[in-house]
């Protein structure tokens, strides 16, 4: 597996409106692009810290894993997101060695990118995300 950088830090927030002026009144960041991941029941807002991302991760409905996530854990950073330069062969190389997978198979994340989980009992207790955007392929 290749990993090239980090993609993203994803962040569980209880709503944008309340945190996205903490990140752009306290921090001077700017929010570049706010989405809804409907298969995720989550909307997302993101942020550039250099080449990195941080992903505020609001929670649709109670039946989202960030509600759940938020409701035992509380806010804070919830996943850690790496990009790879093949996330097939990289979930296929990752299992070989024993990590246990969420996302046995890609799926379609927030920005276009193609994303799995990796457990965390099996990454140092650090939900792993592992990104590749399918452009980068062509």
């Amino acid at each position: 597996m290749k990993v090239s950088h980090i993609e993203h830090i994803g962040i569980a927030v209880k709503d944008l409106k309340t945190a996205i002026p903490y990140y752009e009144s306290i921090l001077g960041l700017k929010c570049y692009n706010i989405e809804e991941v409907i298969d995720q029941k989550v909307r997302t807002a993101f942020f550039m810290v250099g080449q990195t991302k941080i992903e505020l991760l609001e929670p649709m409905n109670e039946e989202s894993t960030i509600a759940k996530f938020i409701e035992n854990k509380g806010e804070g950073v919830h996943h850690l997101a790496f990009c790879v330069d093949n996330i097939s062969e990289s979930l296929g190389e990752v299992e070989s060695k024993g990590v246990r997978l969420i996302d046995k198979e890609p799926r379609q994340g927030a920005e276009g990118l193609q994303i799995a989980f990796l457990h965390p009992k099996s990454t140092q207790g650090v939900l792993t995300e592992l990104c590749m955007n399918p452009k980068d392929k062509e």
